[in-house]
């Protein structure tokens, strides 16, 4: 038996395969690089869901659809009564979601893909006293879901921004969330019950809950001169550095540098502040060079949370929403998976091994 399942393969999947030892993520036979350089939201999801479906589509099919989908959707909305704004806004949007019919086409694939990109905004705008902002359908995902969270229209480098985090974490082996859509997913009981369950794993801390503590921690530091100093007691006290480590990569996450890439230009176009960032790279210096010293046998390089947390601030998202941001990227991913699960795979049924006490002979 093996905790936690490390290296026990529970499915075969054409769908994304992550390279731990050499720091490779690849979807769909393409390059995590390749895929950020050259494609939008519409585009990834065009390729993961590809032959899954019995229609055909591409991307521009999907953003047609996508779009539709938001408008019809926000209907649903006013159903964000004061009880359910009261919940933390993964929660909340988790709620709405839970209001699309289950089905195992491509209609509630969209329309799913569609509601976490509706609802989130619209919740948060609503529990901060804003009127919920209608979709427009002829904006890409991306850039309608800036639009519906901040009222204006975004530039071209916080759509791309956005575009580049949705692309980056669309998919990612078989994590536990993506796990747990698929053991649902072979239950058959619907994509809406997939989706549901793996966003209920997603939000835990050990999965996808650390991207908000990474700018606690820096709120913490204060200042670069501070970094080195605040770092090196919390490690003392036993604590973990946010944004450092992964369960898989033994280097440094490729999706750090694509985010790290795709926040660049959103600071050459002084749409961030700078002394924001200047803090975060010496953060991110201080903290290498001290798991180095500190854990030398144990390879602590950047992860994806560090520059979700610069990124998504920088696009004026809340931390508390970024496991809700998360959820909307990683959706189209979910539902490959559990598709992929429901036409090759079957109903997941493992065994536990009993050490409890056993009945008294008589």
């Amino acid at each position: 038996m093996k905790s936690g399942l490390d290296d026990v393969v529970a499915a075969e999947t054409q769908l994304s395969d992550v390279d731990g030892a050499a720091g490779r993520l690849i979807i769909r036979g393409v390059s995590l690089d390749d895929l950020v350089a050259t494609s939008r939201y519409e585009g990834v999801a065009a390729l993961l869901l590809g032959g899954l479906f019995q229609e055909d589509f591409d991307a521009r099919r999907l953003e047609m659809l996508l779009g539709a989908a938001r408008v019809a959707l926000f209907s649903h909305v006013e159903a964000a009564d004061p009880t359910l704004l009261a919940l933390p806004p993964v929660d909340a949007m988790r709620a709405l979601m839970a209001r699309v019919a289950d089905g195992d086409d491509l209609a509630t694939a969209v329309t799913l893909m569609a509601a976490s990109a509706v609802f989130l905004p619209a919740v948060l705008r609503l529990k901060r006293g804003e009127q919920a902002i209608q979709p427009d359908a002829a904006l890409s995902q991306a850039a309608d879901i800036l639009r519906m969270m901040n009222g204006v229209a975004p530039t071209p480098e916080q759509t791309a921004g956005l575009d580049a985090y949705l692309v980056t974490i669309s998919d990612h082996g078989l994590n536990a969330s993506t796990f747990a859509s698929r053991v649902i997913a072979s239950t058959h009981a619907g994509l809406t019950s997939s989706v549901l369950a793996a966003l209920s794993a997603l939000k835990g801390p050990l999965h996808g809950g650390a991207p908000g503590p990474v700018l606690d921690m820096l709120d913490a530091v204060g200042s670069p001169d501070r970094a080195r100093t605040w770092l090196a007691h919390e490690l003392d006290r036993g604590e973990r550095l946010m944004g450092f480590g992964h369960r898989i990569y033994r280097v440094r996450d490729p999706r750090a540098d694509a985010l790290k890439a795709a926040l660049k230009p959103i600071i050459d176009g002084g749409q961030v502040d700078a002394e924001r960032i200047a803090l975060a790279e010496a953060v991110e210096v201080a903290a290498l060079a001290l798991l180095k010293e500190r854990k030398p046998d144990r390879p602590l390089e950047t992860n994806v949370e560090f520059y979700t947390a610069l990124l998504l601030d920088a696009l004026g998202f809340l931390r508390e929403s970024f496991t809700g941001v998360f959820a909307i990227g990683r959706t189209v991913g979910w539902i490959a998976h559990a598709r992929e699960q429901i036409l090759e795979g079957r109903l997941i049924r493992p065994q536990s091994r009993y050490v409890g006490p056993m009945p008294k002979a008589a």
